[in-house]
């Protein structure tokens, strides 16, 4: 759902930061919005990645920029400007009639104003490369922007142009908007502003997918050919995958807005959703986790139903956005679970296979990892054993273990922690304990690092994502990206 989050953004924002450029110079929206995605990412092939101060500066401007437009509304309805304020009052107390009544149209308002909001997830999806604070600064100054413009800027809007032209314009509304306010120069600037906004929004979409599709790739989701990088560090298989994906939903939807906001918004609040759930989930499963901050569960229960809520809102305000949703979500999904099953699907091959030698040995050479079910974990300590098997036998259909123990500095301490880790196992397994395991154990005199799990790796003929590590310790200083989609578990 967070990749069709990412592709609903990139659509979106592109499209309608040509929609502004559209409002004043006119060009053909849809083939220069895929020009633009195309842009993007050749751009993020070539290794461009998103820069802190340049978004800085495209902020600072966006958020002047704002505070002017509200103050030319404030301007112009104290000048005596002609308002449709009144009139359009009017047209939405009608509007609401026809919906059904005042709390209806509250809850579909609601559903659709959550579109307004989105951020949090990218901002989570970069939480490990934040500093000490910043991801709860994040949330709050987002809080804060949209408890101030959103409101004021529709207000200037209603005040500023009647309700059917409101509707026609909804592509470039606030380009409309600026140019009766303050002339062609006013617009002109609206635009810019829109579209360094939302052409950031595109880039930052580019290279959030990136990271979340590598990453998932590393952990066995999706084909590892995918995972190949460049020499400027970036991910060209992924990067073309989502301009395809991009472009494949701006020309299904015909680049209509709602229907794409409809797909974003329905997968955003269901990432937010999970977000809430994976947080009552933790609180009882991982109370051993170190937190800088523990939400009142009151409040995590709100936030989960309000964004539920906000879901089943969308979907009833407009279904077909559901079966866009389903048209990408069901193959992804699909796609997910064969590669986290793809040993069952090689054993079944198998079967077949056998009768042909060539293939037969083509498939055991080239998946042997997958085919025996084998997988290799890093121990560091006996007291981490039982809780490392249980995680393979709950989580895994792997039945091959091979325990590596290193030599980190105090060989006869280490020798002394290997002879007991080979005198447990048989007792671990004597009293019921993973009798269905095959366990090696294996005594490495090198101390452990990347090094030394690539190196396992290649001798031992296992992916990356069959790897295990029971934990990280503070002599092992090292960025944990270098292990390269290798699992921890702390």
């Amino acid at each position: 759902m967070t990749l069709l989050s990412y592709v609903a953004t990139a659509v979106i924002s592109g499209k309608t930061a040509i929609e502004y450029l559209y409002s004043a110079i006119a060009i053909p929206v849809i083939p220069v919005t895929v020009v633009l995605l195309l842009a993007f990412a050749l751009l993020v092939i070539s290794g461009i990645k998103d820069s802190a101060k340049v978004a800085l500066g495209i902020f600072v401007f966006h958020i002047v920029v704002l505070i002017i437009f509200v103050a030319f509304g404030g301007w112009y309805y104290l000048s005596g400007g002609h308002s449709y304020f009144a009139q359009n009052i009017t047209s939405t107390k009608v509007l609401i009639a026809s919906i059904g009544g005042l709390l209806p149209a509250l809850f579909f308002g609601f559903s659709t104003s959550l579109l307004g909001v989105s951020g949090y997830e990218s901002s989570a999806n970069f939480v490990e490369e934040q500093g000490p604070g910043v991801f709860r600064k994040t949330l709050r100054n987002m809080l804060i922007g949209v408890a101030i413009f959103n409101p004021l800027t529709a207000l200037v809007a209603l005040n500023v142009m009647p309700f059917d032209v409101i509707i026609k314009s909804k592509d470039f509304l606030l380009s409309d908007v600026a140019k009766i306010m303050g002339g062609t120069i006013f617009q002109y600037i609206i635009v810019a502003d829109a579209f360094l906004v939302l052409a950031g929004a595109v880039l930052t979409a580019f290279v959030g997918v990136s990271g979340l599709i590598y990453r998932m790739t590393t952990d066995g989701c999706f084909p590892n050919f995918l995972a190949k990088e460049n020499s400027k560090g970036s991910y060209p298989f992924i990067v073309i995958l989502f301009f395809l994906l991009c472009t494949s939903i701006l020309l299904i939807t015909k680049g209509d807005l709602l229907s794409l906001a409809g797909v974003y918004t329905i997968a955003f609040l269901s990432v937010m959703s999970l977000f809430a759930l994976g947080n009552l989930i933790m609180r009882e499963t991982r109370t051993e986790l170190k937190r800088t901050y523990h939400a009142p569960l009151i409040f995590v229960l709100l936030a989960f139903g309000a964004t539920v809520a906000g879901v089943f809102g969308n979907i009833r305000i407009s279904p077909v956005n559901i079966e866009y949703f389903a048209m990408y979500f069901v193959p992804a999904i699909t796609i997910v679970f064969i590669f986290l099953r793809l040993d069952w699907f090689f054993q079944f091959l198998l079967r077949f296979t056998k009768y042909l030698r060539k293939i037969d040995e083509f498939v055991l050479k080239h998946f042997e990892d997958l085919t025996s079910g084998r997988f290799i974990v890093f121990i560091h300590h006996i007291s981490r054993l039982y809780e490392i098997l249980d995680y393979i036998n709950t989580n895994e259909t792997g039945r091959n273990v091979i325990l590596i123990h290193c030599n980190n500095g105090n060989k006869q301490q280490y020798e002394k922690s290997l002879k007991e880790l080979k005198e447990v196992l048989p007792s671990l397994q004597k009293a019921g304990a993973f009798p269905h395991f095959n366990i090696h154990v294996v005594y490495k005199d090198e101390p452990f690092s990347p090094q030394l799990v690539d190196k396992v790796s290649r001798e031992y003929k296992v992916r990356k994502n069959r790897i295990l590590i029971g934990s990280i310790h503070e002599e092992h200083q090292f960025d944990y990206a270098q292990l390269g989609g290798v699992r921890i578990i702390f």
